[in-house]
C-alpha cells in the first residue's frame, strides 16, 4: 500500500528505501558486497541504504568525496560504510576494495557550460579509470536520455535501439563518452554490465514535478518549448538499477529507465493548478521534439514502475503546498540547447 502523504523527509526516505521481494530476489542472484561509486549525489544516499535494506547480510560501501559530512554521517548510520575518495584520482580507485557488484553514479551536469574540461573528466574519464579497474565486477553504470537525439513527441520516445547523437552541448556529449568508456573496457575485458539511462527522476524535494508545482504554486511562467516529459519515482528508479545487477550483459548494454507515459508539462501545470487553488501561466508553446525515452523494455524485463503518476503528482502537491523543504537543485528539464 502506498501512503496517502509524507510529513517529513525522514518518512519519504524510509519509503523509498524500502525493498521490494523482486529487488531482494535479485540481488540473491548477484552475490557478494555492493560498491556505490558516487554515493553523495541526489539519488546515491537512499540507493545504497535501500541496498542494505534488500540484502542486510553482505557489505554496501559507498564512496564520494563527500564535500558535505552531513551525508556521510546519513550513510553510517544507515550501516554503510564509507569511503572518501576522488574518483579523478587513479590510485585511490586502485584502494577501494574489490566488490563483485559496482554501480557507478557519479557524473557532472549543472555548471558544466564554463567549465568544460571538468565535465568531461568527471562524466568520461573517471569512468575509464572505474571500468578498468574494476574489469573483474558487474558494473551497473547511470546514463541519462540525453544521450539520444531529440525524438518527435508522438512517437513515444527513444529506444535502446535508436542511434545515440545528443543534438547539442559538452554535457550530452560526454554522457556518450561515458557509456563509450564502459562499453570499451567490457569488449576489451569481459566486463558485465548495464547502462541506465535514466530519464527524469521523482524525489519530492526535487525532479520535474517539484520544479513544475513550485512554478504553480508561486505564480511562475512555466515554459512551454520543451512540452512532454518522463518521470519515474527515485525509489523505482534506484530499484530498477539495482536489479540490473542481475541482468548484465556482455559486452554491457543499456537500459531505459523511465515511466511509461509522455508527460504533458501543460497538463501536469494544469493539474498542479487545482490542487493548488493557482492558475498556472504559460510562456511559449510546446515543440514538436522533445528528450523522451520508451521504457518498453525495462518493463518486460522488471515490470512496471511501482509509483503511477497520478499518486507522484498528488505527493507533491502536498509536499509543496506545505513547504516542506526543496534540495534546491533545479531539474532545468525545459533547457534545449545543452547549457547547463
Amino acid at each position: 500500500m502506498l501512503p496517502a502523504r509524507f510529513e517529513s523527509a525522514a518518512d519519504l526516505e524510509d519509503a523509498m528505501t524500502a525493498p521490494s521481494p523482486e529487488l531482494a530476489a535479485d540481488l540473491a542472484r548477484a552475490p557478494g558486497d555492493i560498491l556505490v561509486l558516487g554515493v553523495a549525489g541526489k539519488m546515491g544516499p537512499t540507493l545504497a541504504s535501500l541496498a542494505r535494506r534488500a540484502a542486510p547480510d553482505r557489505r554496501v560501501i559507498g564512496a564520494a568525496r563527500f564535500s558535505d559530512p552531513a551525508v556521510r554521517a546519513r550513510l553510517d548510520a544507515a550501516g554503510v560504510e564509507t569511503i572518501a575518495c576522488d574518483l579523478l584520482d587513479r590510485r585511490a580507485v586502485a584502494a577501494l576494495p574489490r566488490a563483485p557488484n559496482v554501480v557507478f553514479m557519479a557524473g557532472m551536469k549543472f555548471g558544466a557550460t564554463g567549465n568544460e574540461p571538468l565535465t568531461w573528466a568527471v562524466n568520461t574519464y573517471a569512468p575509464a579509470v572505474v571500468a578498468e579497474t574494476f574489469a573483474a565486477s558487474r558494473i551497473v553504470a547511470f546514463s541519462t536520455g540525453c544521450v539520444y537525439p531529440f525524438v518527435p513527441v508522438a512517437g513515444g520516445g527513444a529506444t535502446e535501439d535508436t542511434p545515440v547523437g545528443p543534438p547539442a552541448g559538452d554535457y550530452a556529449h560526454s554522457c556518450v563518452g561515458r557509456e563509450r568508456m564502459f562499453e570499451h573496457f567490457s569488449r576489451t575485458h569481459g566486463t558485465t554490465g548495464r547502462l541506465v539511462r535514466l530519464n527524469y527522476a521523482v524525489d519530492l524535494r526535487y525532479g520535474v514535478l517539484h520544479d513544475v508545482a513550485g512554478r504553480v504554486l508561486r505564480g511562475d511562467p512555466i515554459d512551454l518549448t520543451t512540452g512532454h516529459v518522463n518521470v519515474i519515482w527515485q525509489g523505482d528508479a534506484n530499484a530498477a538499477a539495482l536489479r540490473c545487477l542481475a541482468r548484465v550483459t556482455t559486452p554491457t548494454t543499456p537500459l531505459n529507465v523511465t515511466g511509461p507515459e509522455v508527460v504533458s508539462v501543460r497538463r501536469l501545470a494544469e493539474t498542479f493548478g487545482r490542487l493548488l487553488g493557482r492558475e498556472p501561466r504559460f510562456v511559449g508553446a510546446e515543440g514538436a521534439t522533445a528528450w523522451l525515452s520508451d521504457a518498453g523494455r525495462m518493463n518486460a524485463e522488471l515490470g512496471p514502475p511501482r509509483v503511477p503518476l497520478p499518486r507522484m503528482v498528488e505527493w507533491t502537491a502536498d509536499w509543496v503546498a506545505n513547504g516542506r523543504g526543496s534540495l534546491g537543485k533545479p531539474t532545468h528539464y525545459e533547457v534545449r540547447d545543452g547549457r547547463y
